[in-house]
C-alpha cells in the first residue's frame, strides 16, 4: 500500500517550471487583450477553451511522478523512462562497445512523462552527446542517425551498461544529468528529454529479457531485464 501511494505522488519536473511560467503568462496576456479589445465575447471564449486545453497539455508532459523502486536492485535493469517496447533484438553497437549487444528500446509519446530514470545501479563511466537528425523516435536509424546522449554505467559487479536518450522528431532538446565518475542509483534522475522521444538500452548477451514487444513500461517500476 505505502509503494502504490507513492506512485500516485506528482511534481513538475524541474524542466517545465520556466516554460510553464512563461505559457502561463503568454495564455493570459492574449486572453486579456481579446477579452478587453474585441466586442464580441465568442472568440475569448473560444481562445480561453483552447488555451485552456494547451496549457494542460502542457501541464501533463512536464508532470513527475515521484517513484521509488523499492526491491532489491542486484543485477536487474529497471526501465529508465515511460513509454512502449518497441524493440528487443540484438545488433551491433559501433559507438561505445564496437560489438553485439541486446538493445531494448522504449518510445514514449508526447503523453508519456519525459524524465528519465537510472535503469541500474554503479558508477558512470562514460557521457557523451551528438549531434544528428530528428527522424521519428520508432524509426531503426533513430538510434543511430538522430541527435542523442550515451550514458556508459558499470554496476557494482562489473558488467557496463549503455543507456541512449533519443531525440525525435518532435524533440528538440535532450537533458542529460549524468556526469563521468559520479555514482548512480536506481530511483534517480538520469535526465529528461522535451516533447517525445525515446531511449535504448544495450546490455550483454545472454541477459534474461522480462519484457515483450509492445508491452508497456513504467519508469523506475518495470523491470525490464535481469543481468547474468
Amino acid at each position: 500500500m505505502g509503494r502504490l501511494k507513492k506512485l500516485k505522488k506528482i511534481r513538475i519536473h524541474r524542466e517545465g517550471t520556466h516554460i510553464l511560467a512563461i505559457g502561463l503568462l503568454f495564455f493570459l496576456v492574449i486572453n486579456s487583450l481579446v477579452y478587453y479589445y474585441v466586442d464580441c465575447k465568442l472568440p475569448f471564449y473560444l481562445l480561453a477553451i483552447v488555451s485552456i486545453a494547451i496549457y494542460g497539455l502542457m501541464v501533463n508532459f512536464f508532470r513527475c511522478p515521484i517513484r521509488l523502486f523499492g526491491e532489491d536492485t542486484t543485477n536487474v535493469v529497471v526501465a529508465p523512462a515511460d513509454g512502449k517496447i518497441v524493440v528487443v533484438e540484438e545488433v551491433d553497437e559501433n559507438e561505445y562497445f564496437h560489438d553485439k549487444r541486446l538493445m531494448i528500446s522504449i518510445f514514449m509519446s508526447v503523453v508519456n512523462v519525459h524524465a528519465n530514470w537510472y535503469p541500474v545501479d554503479g558508477t558512470v563511466k562514460h557521457v557523451s552527446h551528438q549531434d544528428g537528425k530528428f527522424m521519428k523516435a520508432w524509426l531503426p536509424k533513430a538510434s543511430t542517425d538522430n541527435e542523442r546522449s550515451t550514458v556508459i554505467i558499470e554496476t557494482p559487479e562489473g558488467v557496463e551498461v549503455l543507456v541512449r536518450q533519443i531525440a525525435g522528431a518532435m524533440a528538440r532538446r535532450i537533458v542529460t544529468y549524468a556526469e563521468a565518475g559520479e555514482e548512480c542509483y536506481i530511483d534517480e534522475h538520469m535526465g529528461f528529454i522535451k516533447f517525445g522521444s525515446r531511449v535504448d538500452v544495450y546490455l550483454p548477451l545472454g541477459t534474461e529479457v522480462l519484457v515483450k514487444m509492445g508491452q508497456l513500461t513504467v519508469g523506475n517500476q518495470t523491470i525490464l531485464a535481469k543481468l547474468k
